[in-house]
């Protein structure tokens, strides 16, 4: 059964993440996030206090970034980023996992760092893994996505729309398989026009990270993804 315009509004967190977003612009996002129902809007850090004051009393929910976008800031920095997000009206945390560590085979620095900002997050906000799945091989997006089990997150995801490419049908349907039907998955990256999305969906995805949500579900392709 093909799912609703509706449906799908509830599967995107509505997003700008650009470095030189206005608070003019973050103030629309939150309106276009209420007008089209969807799930949540996803912001830099700085911008969560205002957020808070745009939505309070809707039901769209607060995501922001942790580690953002390269994912190499120290663990503890991370865990305070992450605890000034929450005492600041974040309800979901998109966290950038070490790649470097990773691709290092230090399984025990990933493990920790994901760690770190769950044990913050716990009973207080989502945390979703980013994987970065541009720079990792198949079998390292396995790796994290069963690193990101262990240490008790809610979601791995694609993407930061900053780094080498952005979320492919490929690698949500392996992610997908790797996580099991529990576990969110979210793409992100590239997501511009209802096919797509749709795409995504199909191989696994339980949530969309876009700028573009407008133009999904109108059915209308964007002429950019800009985050």
């Amino acid at each position: 059964m093909p799912l609703s315009p509706k449906e799908i509004a509830q599967m995107i967190d509505h997003t700008l993440l650009k470095p030189d977003a206005t608070e003019v612009q973050i103030v629309q996002l939150c309106q276009e996030a209420v007008a089209h129902h969807f799930w949540s809007v996803c912001v830099n850090p700085f911008w969560v206090p205002r957020v808070r004051r745009e939505l309070d009393g809707t039901p769209v929910r607060i995501c922001t970034v942790i580690g953002f976008p390269l994912g190499a800031t120290s663990t503890r920095a991370k865990a305070a980023e992450a605890e000034q997000a929450i005492r600041d009206g974040a309800h979901e945390l998109d966290m950038v996992l070490n790649v470097g560590a990773l691709k290092s085979q230090n399984v025990q620095a990933v493990l920790d760092d994901i760690r770190a900002v769950v044990d913050i997050a716990k009973g207080k906000a989502l945390v979703k893994v980013i994987l970065e799945t541009g720079l990792l091989t198949d079998a390292e997006k396995i790796k994290a996505c069963q690193l990101s089990i262990e240490a008790g997150a809610d979601f791995v995801k694609t993407s930061t729309g900053f780094g080498p490419g952005g979320a492919t049908v490929a690698d949500i349907a392996l992610m997908r398989q790797t996580v099991g039907p529990h576990m969110g998955v979210k793409a992100s990256g590239g997501v511009r026009d209802f096919q797509t999305a749709l795409a995504m969906i199909d191989a696994g995805a339980t949530r969309i990270g876009t700028s573009s949500g407008i133009a999904i579900l109108s059915g209308t392709p964007s002429a950019s993804e800009t985050y």
